[in-house]
């Protein structure tokens, strides 16, 4: 199938954070696009905003007109893409499955986009949205003309897709296989998706087991992490300390935030006015004093994996330097919603134990003097069962814990697992679950310091009334 062929282009699941960014993509390149998904959020009345027809109700009664034509000619010029999310009996997946449409995952399209290109991919557990926008901004700050599908909305450019110029003036489907013509992808490992790219440049960030539901055993998810990583066309990067759990053909080039046995590490780390400063050592010499905009010490890491992508492409000092300190980060990820001296709150995705670990030792490395309070919402019940003593040593690293319940996403619940399961579990004295109607509450009238809200769930949907609240107290 050639997408310059398709003329629309309809997604089961358009507002999930890669399928919407895909959307956006067609979208620019003036193919009819539609979609349907569970429920509206901000980002399906983005895409509403943009003119991508969006509806709310398994019905298919209520696809576009153009798909109901089930002649072949015309089916031949549609294009169904669905995120392994929607179940297989949605009535609309149904319809196009029995009708003979072209249906294809996200991760399979994303393949195709990337094929011709000079593809950058970021895979692994933790890091990749980060390590992956921050790539783009260097890349972008030093005028490559570089295209982006991420997995989070990025704060300097506000979006999760970036178009390069040249595609902007070509509206073309397909990439000339050149450096100035760069694409830069957010690798994903659920449903093993990352093994549809070949890219000529990746970095790997993370192994540590998760998906379980899917891989049944972390050996097996390691086990496709070196399948992806023999995909490498040119440069595989990798994590210094995960470097013997990928198979690699060649020895990659390694990195680490203090590693000196790696091939890029930090030193010199120091926190001034809450912002990191430290120098990077690379195979050809010590890189000094860089200021990294976005704060997080697992985030100092993300930078050395970036430099040296950077690094591979030759560019220049000043430009890394420049990107760096400018850089923003992604909404959801160590994102502040409040920074004053009296009250600091931070919204953050972290929904694995070694995210949750990471991102409240950073806080307490920043506050050291700080109640550290934390709003955390669990992630799948197959995830919550898997990890579950791992979650609760994470948990009790903060002063004190409100558990929300689990947010099931696509699965039923599993008989046991539940947030009680964790608090159980938990050695901490303050500690506490709550539901939804009474969290804005209950939260707001405590006496904050630092406030943390975690979890991939629908958590996020509360942010903005605890900032609203606790800035009108």
């Amino acid at each position: 199938m050639k997408l310059e062929n398709i003329q629309s282009v309809y997604f089961l699941g358009v507002g999930g954070i890669g399928m919407s960014a895909l959307a956006r993509y067609f979208n620019a390149m003036g193919k009819s696009v539609s979609g349907y998904d569970k429920t509206p959020t901000k980002l399906t009345d983005e895409l509403i905003a943009e003119g991508i027809k969006i509806h709310f109700e398994d019905n298919i009664n209520l696809l576009p007109e153009n798909f109901k034509d089930l002649s072949r000619e015309s089916k031949s010029k549609h294009l169904i893409v669905f995120t392994p999310a929607v179940p297989k009996d949605h009535s609309e997946y149904v319809f196009f499955n029995l009708n003979g449409f072209h249906i294809k995952k996200r991760s399979e399209v994303l393949g195709l986009i990337t094929e011709q290109s000079h593809t950058i991919a970021v895979a692994g557990t933790h890091g990749k949205t980060t390590t992956s926008s921050l790539i783009a901004h260097i890349l972008k700050t030093a005028n490559l003309d570089c295209s982006a599908f991420l997995g989070g909305i990025t704060q300097n450019y506000n979006t999760n897709l970036l178009l390069s110029e040249s595609l902007k003036v070509q509206c073309a489907t397909s990439f000339s296989n050149s450096l100035q013509q760069l694409i830069v992808v957010e690798a994903d490992e659920y449903d093993r998706s990352f093994l549809t790219l070949h890219p000529e440049i990746a970095v790997i960030t993370s192994v540590d087991a998760d998906h379980l539901d899917i891989y049944g055993d972390k050996k097996f998810m390691e086990e496709s992490y070196s399948v992806f990583a023999l995909q490498v066309k040119s440069t595989l990067i990798v994590k210094k300390s995960i470097e013997k759990n990928i198979g690699a053909e060649k020895k990659p080039i390694t990195y680490s935030v203090n590693d000196s046995s790696a091939d890029y590490f930090a030193s010199n780390i120091l926190i001034q006015h809450g912002q990191y400063h430290y120098d990077v050592h690379t195979p050809k010499g010590v890189l000094k004093n860089f200021i990294l905009g976005l704060p997080g010490f697992h985030n100092v890491e993300n930078s050395v994996s970036a430099i040296a992508v950077a690094c591979v492409l030759n560019i220049k000092e000043e430009d890394i330097r420049k990107a760096l300190f400018t850089f923003s980060g992604v909404k959801r990820r160590f994102d502040y919603q409040i920074k004053t001296p009296q009250l600091i709150f931070i919204d953050d995705y972290a929904h694995h134990p070694e995210e949750l670990k990471a991102c409240i030792n950073s806080v307490k490395e920043m506050y050291p003097n700080k109640k550290v309070t934390g709003v955390f919402q669990p992630h799948l019940y197959s995830r919550t069962r898997d990890f579950a003593d791992d979650f609760a040593k994470s948990l009790d690293l903060l002063d004190e814990t409100i558990l929300m319940e689990v947010y099931p996403a696509r699965e039923l619940p599993i008989d046991g697992v539940s947030s009680q399961m964790l608090l159980d579990k938990m050695k901490s004295r303050h500690k506490v679950i709550l539901q939804k109607a009474e969290l804005v509450d209950e939260v707001c009238n405590r006496e904050l310091q630092v406030l943390l809200t975690l979890g991939a769930g629908d958590i996020e949907t509360f942010v903005e009334p605890i900032r609203k609240r606790l800035i009108a107290q």
